[in-house]
């Protein structure tokens, strides 16, 4: 048995790009900028080390959230690995990519408050002005009907 699931959260590196493959399914890449916290032998301090991972989105959502996504955003993200292979100029090339299964905005535009989650089953984002959570008072929640 074998697991491939990976969770990574940071900022995007570049606007998203949309592209469509040969069959008119839309594709999302960006980059995102993941810290790793690693101590300077020399000085003893804690220093943050930039990894930058390239992501790709498939279908009907990726092309809905290409609208709100924009270099700086702060997302966390839950895909799996994907490893391809090519060749350019004679030299053998390859590279680890995440295939992103979930998309959640750790920030809203308006206030850095609302964490929004876009994942299978989601396919438009809302905008950021509707993001907000539906009052509920103690009678709503708690039902006295309920024999436990």
């Amino acid at each position: 048995m074998s697991i491939n699931r990976v969770i990574i959260s940071g900022n995007l590196t570049r606007d998203p790009e949309l592209r469509s493959t040969a069959s008119g399914m839309p594709v999302l890449g960006f980059g995102v900028a993941v810290n790793d916290r690693r101590k300077n032998q020399q000085t003893g301090e804690w220093e943050d080390y930039p990894n930058f991972i390239d992501c790709t989105m498939f279908g009907a959502r990726a092309q809905s959230l290409s609208r709100y996504l924009t270099k700086g955003t702060k997302v966390s993200i839950e895909g799996k690995l994907r490893w391809s292979q090519w060749e350019r100029d004679g030299q053998k090339r390859s590279k680890i990519e995440v295939i992103v299964d979930e998309l959640e905005f750790m920030s809203s535009r308006n206030d850095g408050s609302a964490n929004t989650s876009y994942g299978s089953n989601d396919y438009a984002a809302p905008a950021a002005d509707s993001m907000q959570a539906p009052s509920l008072d103690a009678s709503s929640v708690y039902d006295e009907d309920i024999p436990f």
